[in-house]
């Protein structure tokens, strides 16, 4: 799939590519993954489906693309300490945007467990990713001796910190927040990783 998507050869302006992402996101807020579909990209954005096939591929791909957009990766973070470097990636998105993420994310899931094209590019081009980020941020701490190397939760961490976003709104009926999510971190990631 990346190779495919490596080998298309992109006529549209990196302006152009964020109003589509753009559009696809606020269409998939307004109906959902099931209710998104390409000629309602084509017809929002004013493109032409053989366009959108061509950049995309398709439906998942332009999905995934969207939100990986939409927020700078954990690449662009080194703060010179763990704690900074966890915070920082806490405040990547406003409270306002976090609370959109948090209800688009909500609805992604359920369709991602019904459409495996999706799960398989949700698994590449957003899971993968973070992972990758989160895995050079943390040896950074590690080569700084803020984590023991075998500490057993540093394989959890992006797990914790998905589990805190995405269940906020279920327990305590309240959207996440950069509050809440550093106050997380500080009470639970960061006492997890210096066990």
């Amino acid at each position: 799939m990346v190779a495919e998507a490596t080998a298309r050869r992109s006529r549209i302006t990196p302006e152009r590519e964020a109003e589509l992402y753009g559009a696809v996101l606020d269409l998939l807020r307004e109906v959902g993954y099931d209710g998104l579909t390409m000629d309602a990209v084509a017809a929002r954005t004013r493109a032409s489906k053989a366009t959108l096939y061509r950049q995309w591929g398709g439906k998942a791909e332009l999905v995934v693309k969207a939100l990986r957009q939409q927020k700078p990766h954990f690449d662009e973070i080194d703060t010179g300490s763990l704690r900074g470097d966890l915070h920082a990636m806490a405040a990547r998105d406003d409270d306002c945007h976090m609370e959109q993420n948090s209800a688009l994310m909500r609805g992604l899931m359920v369709a991602v467990h019904a459409n495996p094209d999706l799960l398989e590019a949700f698994r590449e081009w957003i899971v993968a990713p973070e992972l990758s980020g989160l895995d050079r941020l943390l040896e950074r701490a590690v080569d700084r001796g803020e984590i023991r190397a075998d500490n057993p939760a540093l394989g959890y961490v992006l797990h914790m910190i998905i589990g805190a976003f995405a269940t906020r709104t279920l327990i305590d009926e309240k959207p996440p927040t950069q509050a809440y999510l550093t106050s997380y971190i500080d009470a639970v990631v960061l006492p997890a990783l210096s066990a």
